[in-house]
């Protein structure tokens, strides 16, 4: 049987990064529409890399001295489309693999948001699976294992064993590890979730820079 080749979303295949300021891009364009506010974007760009998260619509309206609707912001923000691509080795490996293993994505986040992504990044087709965590409530998020195992289920008739490639170490192996999966970190300079202080259990097999240096002998794959 073919090896389970199965992705993470957000960092792994292209940098989540480009979905926030695609984001903010957006949000900007809504309030220059109705507020006449023509900076919002800039703003929420400039906090966002300072390191803020979670209230950064709220910040910035502080920041322009404006009253908004932030609700109606962050409708804005994830009923967007975005306007992202995927990573240079992201389509090389997608293109490369194709037809040789099982392929699989389980993604994390709102599944309105991460349909999207999967609409705007055109791989829809590359994948035997698609798991969206959320499409089973916040109890399906990872690190559970529902998404995991659904991906066993969907995928049992043509794949016996899995390799999970992904790119945060907090919630993205320590499942697939227990179920006997193989792990693999995208440790991108860029990417959003970093932590290095996390359990044995939490860590990957394998960790790399780039999806062109999968550890394909470690995993028992011969090309």
């Amino acid at each position: 049987m073919k090896l389970g080749l199965i992705f993470d979303l957000d960092d792994t295949l292209y940098p989540e990064q480009s979905y926030n300021f695609s984001g903010f891009a957006a949000v900007g364009e809504y309030v220059l529409r109705h507020y006449s506010v023509p900076s919002f974007a800039t703003v929420c760009e400039t906090l966002f890399k300072d390191g803020v998260r979670g209230d950064i619509f709220d910040r910035a309206a502080k920041r322009v001295g404006v009253t908004l609707p932030i609700a109606d912001l962050v409708s804005a923000y994830r009923e967007h489309i975005p306007r992202i691509k995927l990573f240079e080795d992201a389509e090389w490996i997608l293109d490369a693999v194709r037809g040789n293993f099982a392929m699989g994505l389980i993604t994390d986040g709102y599944a309105s948001v991460q349909r999207k992504k999967v609409s705007a990044l055109g791989v829809a087709d590359m994948f035997d699976s698609l798991v969206y965590s959320d499409d089973f409530g916040r109890m399906g998020w990872k690190p559970s294992d529902i998404p995991y195992r659904r991906t066993m289920t969907n995928l049992q008739s043509v794949a016996d064993h899995f390799v999970y490639i992904g790119d945060n170490p907090i919630k993205d192996f320590v499942t697939a590890r227990s179920l006997g999966w193989k792990t693999v970190m995208v440790d991108r300079p860029t990417k959003i979730h970093r932590s290095n202080d996390v359990s044995r259990a939490h860590r990957a097999d394998h960790t790399i820079k780039s999806l062109r240096d999968m550890p394909w002998a470690q995993l028992g794959v011969t090309r």
